[in-house]
This record gives structure tokens, sequence and C-alpha cells, in this order.
């Protein structure tokens, strides 16, 4: 299986010192490809690990990398935010002067968001080094299992796409034989009309040329031969290897063309109806291609 779809996940964890880390990569369709990165503060470097990583991989699609790191307790120091403590203290003062609130407790305080302070960056630049040299080996670990992802989505939609391709073909062949039988219709239809309106003045040979031009102009044998050539061209995209979303896309849009023409075109209900199944096909065709990358 060649295809790659564009909807995956992949997820790698690692640790170094007092350090661990989980990383988590999805995607979803686009028409390019955008990359978000998302870590904590420190990290900043390691988004354009990720931002390379998923150009080296994909060629489409919505991607979001996520990275959460944290410290073991205990190995960084602690520090009381004295400032902010003070300020949550004047706030709260006149609500305690007017009797409306009681004191504050030493706990209820340390509790408060920000009084107590474990900082999470990393000083010493060695250190740091190594932890995104560690942490951008997993970000490539959770790209890759969403790379996998996606080729397994692509082998799901090859079997799909190329039974949609087949049956546009199936249907095809219908209209081709129905359109074989358009120039006789319209000539009976046009010699009931003209008898209706001339009577007897309708010659055979009038009829005849009328009827000639009016086949020519429903005449559906070039819609018919691209709409084959299409599905060819459709069935060797999905053999070919890489991204083959977007010329997809367009075939698609040449297949409805192609039908729209000779639904327009057709004489009959017969013909119409096949058309019309036709274009239906081709829509759940489209909707499929969407997730190609």
């Amino acid at each position: 299986m060649t295809l790659s779809g564009m909807t995956g996940f992949g997820r790698a964890e690692g640790a170094l010192g007092a350090w661990s880390w989980a990383v988590e990569a999805r995607s979803v369709n686009g028409r390019n490809l955008e990359v978000r990165f998302r870590g904590p503060p420190g990290f900043e470097g390691l988004e354009r690990a990720a931002r390379e990583g998923a150009q080296a991989r994909f060629q489409r699609g919505q991607l979001t990398v996520g990275l959460q790191a944290k410290r073991s307790e205990g190995a960084g120091s602690v520090r009381l935010n004295l400032e902010l403590l003070e300020r949550y203290l004047a706030a709260g003062a006149p609500y305690v002067a007017s009797g409306q609130a009681t004191a504050p407790s030493l706990d209820g305080l340390l509790g408060l968001r920000g009084v107590i302070e474990a900082p999470d960056a990393v000083e010493d630049p060695e250190v740091l080094a190594a932890l995104e040299t560690r942490m951008a080996a997993s970000i490539g670990v959770a790209l890759d299992g969403l790379a996998s992802g996606r080729r397994e989505e692509g082998a799901a939609l090859q079997g799909v796409l190329d039974g949609l391709a087949t049956r546009i073909g199936e249907v095809t062949g219908h209209a081709e034989t129905l359109a074989g039988g358009q120039p006789a219709a319209i000539k009976a239809r046009f010699q009931i009309r003209l008898i209706e309106l001339a009577g007897d003045a309708a010659s055979e040979e009038r009829i005849v040329q009328e009827a000639a031009a009016m086949a020519v102009k429903a005449d559906v044998r070039e819609e018919l031969d691209r709409l084959k050539g299409h599905v060819d061209a459709a069935h060797a995209l999905l053999a070919t290897k890489g991204g083959v979303g977007r010329k997809l896309d367009f075939l698609t849009q040449e297949f409805m063309r192609e039908a729209n023409t000779m639904c327009s075109k057709s004489a009959s209900g017969a013909l119409t109806g096949v058309g019309l199944d036709l274009k239906a096909i081709i829509e759940q065709f489209r909707e499929q291609v969407q997730n190609v990358e």
C-alpha cells in the first residue's frame, strides 16, 4: 500500500536525571502542512525540532506536537513569593477588619496560587542541552508513530478509493450502452413532434436532417471517453508512491465536470438516471479523497 492519510496519533515518553516527559503528536486533514508546537517554558528551542521533523515526514495536514515535562519533587529549590503573598494579605485586609472574613491561616495562604514557586527552568546550559537532545529524539519517535498511523489510514483509504474508481468505470460503461440509443430516441421524438406541428408537410428528409443535428449536440461519447481515461488515471495515482491527495482532488473535479456535461446532454430519462448515480459515486470518491495526504 502506498497511500497515506492525514489523521493519526503518536506518543513517546522519556526521562533523564530528575526530569521526565511525554510527547504527543496528532494530525487532522489540511490543505497544506501546518505544525503547532506546545511545550513548557524554557524549552522553546524544541519547536524547531518539531517543525523540521514534521516537514521531513509529511506533506499535508494540521499537526499538533505537545510536550509535557516535569521535574521530580525535591530536585529543584522551592521559593516563597513574598511579594505576591503581601498582595493577597493587602487585598483581604479590609474584609478581615470589617468582620466579613476571618484572618487567613498560614496553610491557607501557602495554598494560594503562585505563593510557593518550584521553578522548572534549567539553569545549567549543559543540562538543558542534554535534555533538549533527548526530548527532540522523543519528538521524532512520536512523529514516527503518527506517520505509522497515517499509513494505516491510507491503506484503508486505498481499498475504498480503488473500489469507488472501479464503480465509476462500471457505471460509465452502462452510460455508454444507453448513450448508443440516443440518436434513435431523438429521431423518434422529433418525428412525432414535427408531424404534430406540420402534418403531411413533415418530410422524412427533414426529419433525418434535424434529428442528426440534435444528435450531434447530444453526443456524449467525448465525455464518456474522458471519464474512462480519468478512471485509469485514478487507479494509476492510487498505486503511486508519495503524496497524491492534491492530484486526486483535481481528478475528482474533472470526474464531476464530465458527469455534469453528460447529464445536461442526456436525451433520455434512463441516461440521466445513470448520470445522477455516477455523480453520487463521484461525490463519495471526493469525500474520501479529502483524507489523502
